[in-house]
């Protein structure tokens, strides 16, 4: 059995772990914790770096024989974050940094695979585009096509842009000004479900390959 300690920065993110990628990840042996960074009561948003760093620390520190990975957006990420200045719309770039200064914190001995850091492009809302029939149907009074004449503007659905005026959580309240993130967003994430999005979201599809691969060969 393997366990991950998975550090979300909002409600959303950790309802959809724990109510969604909990039993794809089943299936693998693999156990998944997810957990909102900050002090309790902390209502999401991804915050400063020292906040998450401070737990991700914390966690890999108090259970080094369990993994740790992240589910934090891109959007609205503060310049705080190492390599966000620079990354240019790469959330890989922010990973690469992420995992160099954490395991330069944790010392020469640390294993670096117990840290896979995810850094989401852009924000969760991207990954409901996978399926725009189903993200249409979820919404009240929507018109179905304006889902896709969003979607079909952008090669994927993690490219739909990190502005406030057009991420893609932004698109989707100005369809639909009722949509709730926690309750509408993973109910209809869930009738997307994990292959749909794996499959048009090239760097979701990368996380859940990584953590899947966790488990060694069967």
């Amino acid at each position: 059995m393997v366990r991950v300690h998975v550090l979300v920065e909002g409600q959303t993110e950790e309802a959809f772990v724990g109510r969604i990628l909990q039993f794809h990840f089943n299936r693998h042996n693999i156990y998944l914790y997810p957990r909102l960074v900050g002090k309790p009561g902390h209502r999401g948003g991804v915050g400063e770096y020292q906040r998450a760093k401070r737990d991700i620390l914390a966690t890999l520190k108090q259970d080094a024989s369990a993994f740790c990975t992240t589910m934090f957006d891109y959007y609205g990420m503060p310049g705080s974050w190492p390599g966000r200045e620079t990354a240019a719309g790469d959330p890989e770039a922010i990973e690469q940094e992420i995992l160099a200064d954490i395991s330069a914190e944790m010392g020469g001995g640390f294993n670096l695979a117990r840290l896979i850091p995810y850094v989401q492009m852009h924000e969760f809302e991207a990954l409901l585009f996978s399926n725009p029939k189903v993200l249409a149907a979820g919404l009240e009074s929507v018109d179905e096509s304006s889902i896709p004449q969003i979607r079909d503007q952008f090669a994927n659905p993690e490219e739909i842009d990190d502005s406030q005026q057009t991420a893609p959580s932004r698109r989707i309240a100005r369809l639909d000004c009722s949509y709730q993130k926690v309750n509408d967003g993973v109910v209809i994430a869930k009738k997307i479900g994990v292959d749909t999005m794996r499959a048009t979201c090239p760097h979701f599809n990368q996380w859940i390959g990584r953590l899947e691969a966790l488990m060694g060969p069967t």
